[in-house]
């Protein structure tokens, strides 16, 4: 379990692996970001290993790299080996962290990219000074990390938090899994496209199809956020009835888990109250003895797209320290 410790003063590198995207940092022990550099990510797992290798060297002065943490998507072991990745079709049983140690010559931290977002969230963002938290992440999916007595969660096998893929309703859609009525084909951003879909379909969403050209497939999650942000009723009302359904999976996992915070990050939270205060209220309204417990905070992420690679960087202060 990873655990805060006080950082030390030089910036370390963190790495954010996406299926579009490979962001490699240098990251201040503040968290700032002092250099960083983007690319697509290769499509092989020689060329992906090649291609974060260039770019932490570019990034830093010859032999004054010290430790490398890595965010990934996918199911990832304390050794770093990459078990599954659904969008990430190179990443099948793959040994990035020894692949990258044997490299780089460092040592190498790699976890799931949503610890890495947890934890730069609890390191800089935030849930900076909370020892119990959760991240939710609402985007294609439905990611999660969790903070558990000042560390991250991982599990038995390192697989701990795959949270979207929890089954609310054993008859309900199915999940990009394949799976029926996982969290995530209710709360995920695709899902609140379906929604708008459906509704519109059945004539109840007249401003948010108007935003799509008349076209229901057309239909997605922005068009329903646009309408909900020009304060459309149709609009209002998709996001309240989708955020019911966010609220359902943060109600479970609160009343398993007892956090002080739920931080909801990924794209959805550019909607800010629009979407978190019918979260906030849904939770509240089916939270075991809400009334007699502490709240729990529901809030926005505060660090956006870096959060993974803030996080990997506060990873890999880790080893250092321990080193």
């Amino acid at each position: 379990m990873t655990r805060a410790t006080n950082p030390s003063a030089s910036p370390t590198i963190g790495i954010d692996l996406g299926g579009t995207n490979l962001r490699v940092a240098l990251v201040s022990r503040d968290g700032d970001i002092v250099a960083e550099e983007q690319v697509p990510t290769p499509d092989t797992f020689e060329d992906l290993v090649a291609a974060m290798a260039e770019n932490v060297r570019g990034l830093t002065p010859p032999d004054t790299v010290t430790a490398v943490g890595v965010g990934t998507a996918g199911m990832v072991d304390f050794e770093g080996t990459v078990h599954y990745a659904p969008n990430l079709p190179m990443l099948r049983r793959a040994p990035l962290g020894k692949s990258l140690r044997e490299t780089l010559g460092v040592p190498i931290v790699v976890d799931n990219d949503a610890n890495a977002a947890a934890w730069g969230e609890v390191c800089h963002g935030a849930a900076r000074g909370c020892r119990h938290a959760l991240l939710i992440t609402l985007g294609t999916g439905v990611g999660g990390g969790i903070i558990l007595d000042g560390g991250i969660y991982r599990g038995a096998h390192g697989f701990a938090a795959e949270v979207g893929h929890w089954q609310l309703d054993p008859d309900g859609p199915p999940c990009a899994c394949g799976e029926p009525g996982h969290w995530e084909a209710a709360a995920s951003g695709t899902a609140l496209g379906e929604l708008g879909r459906t509704r519109a379909a059945e004539g109840r969403a007249p401003n948010v199809l108007a935003r799509a050209d008349g076209q229901v497939d057309e239909i997605t999650g922005y068009h329903v956020g646009d309408a909900a942000e020009a304060r459309e009723e149709d609009g209002l009302a998709i996001i309240e009835e989708y955020a019911g359904f966010v609220a359902l999976g943060f109600v479970g996992l609160a009343n398993i888990l007892d956090p002080e915070i739920i931080v909801v990050s990924g794209g959805l939270v550019a909607l800010g109250d629009l979407l978190l205060e019918p979260i906030r209220a849904a939770f509240d309204h089916h939270l075991e003895g809400a009334d007699y417990r502490p709240a729990v905070r529901v809030v926005a992420a505060e660090l956006g797209s870096r959060a993974g690679v803030v996080g990997a960087a506060a990873f890999a202060r880790e080893l250092e320290i321990d080193g």
